[in-house]
């Protein structure tokens, strides 16, 4: 399957994997680079020595594109934007901030350029200010999310820029994908489905918790703090929204929420874990390897799309 986006990042597979703070380093973003995908590896907060040692360690697994997310509400965010061109990055995605002040530089060393936008007038000036692509994603997605649903953003954004689209949020199988196609996308971002992936690094009590989970059993926390994060439910997140209604000092949530995302990634603990995952995780049945998942989704996909009509019953004309 070839779209505008596979032209301008040189993948075989329009779909990237989601830069998943704690979750996406060197072993799954190879993986998914390997079976024709995107991987990224997660800035986040992360030290920059290390974050060093996972892009060359990607680059000992793969010699595929692949790239980095920046996070650009992060301390380190200005270390990690020039460490991306020292260490020969090919791609760069962002979130949580405009990273207009680093695109110059970024560009001038032959990044590609790929900013997480929740809203039109962003997807805009990022195509102003010379981004190569966009990531438009839907309040369905897991972790950091905006108030916007995919099915609604991704078309609005694909008719107000002229560079490529990929759609995120609540995208996990074929459907998903075709879905996201006849909306205007030129491809896909996949976070959630690489949560039960062979090559995914996570606790197992994590794992599990996205293989049981139901298609109401996500919640979404921070909305009263300005930062709305996607998780599924469990102690943590009762609590959290228990002091939200109960208009809490903010030094409270900073108590319980600092280092949750690693209690739940590294320590596996169910109750005091933040869990982030996309409200399509009760879709999402097996664990399997990264090309399995990739294969299964793109074969759907073009089965859909060469045969809608046959394949769902829809009679046109």
């Amino acid at each position: 399957m070839k779209t505008n986006l596979t032209q301008l990042l040189g993948i075989r597979h329009p779909i990237i994997q989601g830069g998943m703070a704690w979750i996406a380093e060197s072993t799954l973003a190879a993986a998914v680079s390997n079976a024709g995908g995107l991987g990224l590896i997660a800035g986040a907060t992360a030290p920059i020595d290390y974050l060093r040692e996972q892009i060359r360690r990607t680059k000992e697994l793969t010699d595929k594109p692949f790239g980095v997310n920046i996070m650009l509400m992060s301390d380190n965010a200005a270390d990690l934007a020039q460490l991306v061109i020292d260490e020969g990055v090919p791609v760069v995605t962002t979130g949580a901030g405009n990273p207009g002040k680093y695109i110059p530089a970024w560009k001038e060393a032959g990044i590609k350029v790929i900013p997480v936008i929740p809203s039109v007038a962003l997807a805009r000036r990022m195509e102003h200010a010379g981004a190569d692509a966009v990531v438009a994603e839907g309040c369905e997605a897991g972790g950091h999310i905006g108030e916007i649903t995919t099915m609604c953003l991704v078309p609005q954004v694909a008719d107000a820029v002229s560079i490529p689209v990929i759609a995120a949020g609540g995208i996990a199988d074929g459907r998903g994908f075709a879905a996201s196609l006849m909306l205007g996308a030129q491809g896909i971002q996949v976070g959630t489905r690489f949560l039960a992936a062979e090559e995914c690094r996570i606790h197992p009590n994590y794992k599990d918790m996205v293989l049981q989970a139901k298609d109401t059993d996500s919640a979404v926390t921070g909305r009263s703090t300005g930062h709305p994060v996607r998780q599924i439910k469990n102690r943590f997140t009762r609590a959290i929204l228990d002091m939200e209604l109960a208009n809490a000092d903010p030094a409270a949530f900073e108590q319980l929420t600092v280092g949750s995302l690693r209690k739940a990634v590294i320590d596996g603990n169910l109750s005091d874990g933040s869990f982030m995952a996309g409200q399509i995780a009760g879709l999402i049945q097996n664990i399997c390897p990264v090309k399995e998942i990739i294969e299964e989704i793109v074969g759907d996909a073009e089965r859909l799309l060469r045969n809608f009509e046959e394949i769902r019953g829809v009679q046109i004309g």
